[in-house]
Formats: structure tokens, sequence, C-alpha cells
């Protein structure tokens, strides 16, 4: 996928998302993200979409020393999915107004302005999924879209200790595990290393292996499927694969 295909992906999963809590209870739990209801999720969603169009639309080169983003928070329950696509509109205004191929600060690995729509697109999917598994409709993701998300996940993760303290146990004498695409192509494998982790390229032995579609791939990354689902196939370490899950998601 390039970036233009993130910008439409981006509108198109906000877009599904509106239509999945427009008319549910604000107050509906969210298995997936423990004490947290409908409307933190899309306020969550909403307010992350706001804070990367703020930085992309000040090119930041930089980590910021500060976040003020005028949120313009709705104040009743039930304006919140308006709310939210207000976020995607303002957002693919600043797409349109920048070249997201220029130099600028993230803390991914890719630093240039496109960073931010790819990972404002695989933080709107997760939690439109997170909104339809809540409200009991089918939480599909195109295989296409989900091995693109696997890759951004995968690629970033790495450098997401900031945020997510937790990979910082993810240390192991040149461990490898190999996650594989069981519906197209798609191959991964993470070398866990004494002094870090991070996709390494080429066919090296594995010493655990995880296959399932690129959709199940992508929710047993983030936390919102257990590798014991139907579909997921685990072998190898078994040791390895309890420091990675306990460990990797966000």
């Amino acid at each position: 996928m390039n970036q233009n295909d993130h910008v439409a992906a981006v509108q198109a999963e906000t877009a599904r998302f509106v239509a999945a809590v427009r008319s549910a209870d604000p107050a509906t739990p969210v298995p997936t993200c423990p004490d947290w209801t409908l409307v933190d999720l899309v306020r969550h969603a909403g307010s992350v979409q706001r804070w990367f169009t703020s930085l992309l639309l000040q090119r930041i080169q930089q980590p910021p020393t500060e976040r003020r983003v005028d949120l313009k928070l709705p104040e009743r329950a039930e304006d919140y999915p308006a709310w939210l696509a207000e976020a995607a509109a303002e957002a693919d205004t600043a797409f349109a107004s920048i070249d997201l191929d220029a130099p600028m600060w993230a803390w991914g690995i890719d630093q240039h302005a496109r960073f931010w729509v790819r990972r404002m697109l695989f933080e709107t999917l997760v939690h439109r999924v997170d909104a339809e598994l809540a409200l009991g409709l089918a939480a599909d993701i195109d295989p296409v879209l989900a091995a693109d998300g696997v890759d951004e996940f995968l690629t970033n993760l790495p450098n997401a200790s900031f945020f997510a303290p937790r990979t910082a146990e993810l240390r192991a004498e040149h461990r490898a595990i190999r996650f594989t695409r069981t519906d197209g192509a798609g191959d991964w494998l993470v070398r866990l290393r004494p002094d870090g982790f991070g996709l390494e390229a080429g066919d090296a032995a594995a010493d655990a292996t995880v296959s399932g579609s690129a959709a199940d791939l992508l929710l047993l990354l983030y936390g919102r499927l257990d590798r014991s689902a139907p579909g997921v196939t685990v072998a190898g370490d078994g040791e390895l694969l309890d420091l990675w899950f306990a460990n990797s998601a966000f």
C-alpha cells in the first residue's frame, strides 16, 4: 500500500467506525479495552486523529514538548460520533495540504509526514474493530490492509518504548519468531537480541512460529485476539511466545 491508499483508508475506516457507533448506547462496555465504554473509545480515537493532524500541520522536526490541541469535545455523549467524523474530515484536509513525502519527526522509523497518516490509519482501524466487537457486529478487515498493518506494527514496535514500556522486556539471546500470513503473501521474522529486537530480512530459521490470516495476525499483535483462537497456529518455543505476547501489545 502507498500513502494515497492510507489516506483513503483513514476516511473509510473512520466512516465505518462512525456508522457502527452512531445509534449505539455510548455507555456500552468495550471488552477489548477494559474499563472503557463506547464514548471513551470514540473520544480516544478522535483525540488521536486531532493530535496527529496538529503535528502534521506544524511539520514538526523534533519531538513535541507539549500537547496543546483544541479537541473541540462535545458536551453530550451522543454527539461524539459526529465529532469523530469531523476529526477525520480535518485530517483529510491536512493530508491534502502538505507533502506527505516531506521529512518530519516521527517516533517510528519512517521520518516523513506519511508516517503519521499510516499510524492514524491503524489506530483508527483497531478501534473500529473494538467498537464493532463491543456491539456484536461483523469486524472484518481487508486482507491487504491487514497485512500492511502487521508490517507497520512490527516495523515500529522497537521504537514504541516511551508509551509501551514493557517492550523493554523483549530481549533474548538471539531468538527469532516468524509471523506468517496464510491468506496471501506476508512473512515477518522478528529477532530478539540482548540489546533489543526488530525485524530481520531473510529466511533464517525461527525458534517459534505464528501463522494465521492477515486479519488474525493483526488482531493478535494488538492483543485483540488470543493465540489459541481458531485459525491461528503456533509452534516452537512456547516460553519465547509467552515473552512476546506478555510484552508486545499496545
